[in-house]
């Protein structure tokens, strides 16, 4: 079947250097290309993927929803310790005669 198409410029060197790889005709890696791209559109669904669930083997009274709000409450008290390590280095010291004074 003859039809005229109109490419992309980024889509004709996609098929000339399949043209050139394949040392085949225009035509032939235009089809080539064109089957590709709806074959799997024509196949079969695949089978779902399935999960095989495992025991976690955890204690009785330990919520395994529970853990998330564990690590959150961790890495904050991990980073409120680390900014006040980084406020006391940073912050400027007052020299002695400042502190007198600020006492009075």
């Amino acid at each position: 079947m003859r039809t005229t198409v109109t490419l992309d410029l980024d889509v004709e060197h996609l098929l000339r250097d399949d043209m050139h790889r394949r040392r085949c005709s225009f035509k032939q890696s235009l089809n080539a290309a064109v089957r590709a791209g709806l074959a799997p559109a024509l196949k079969a669904p695949l089978e779902p993927f399935v999960i095989k669930a495992k025991p976690l083997g955890l204690l009785p009274g330990y919520d395994p929803a529970g853990f998330n709000k564990l690590v959150d409450d961790l890495e904050i008290e991990a980073v409120v310790k680390r900014m006040r390590v980084l406020d006391a280095e940073y912050r400027p010291q007052r020299s002695r005669r400042k502190a007198k004074h600020a006492t009075r």
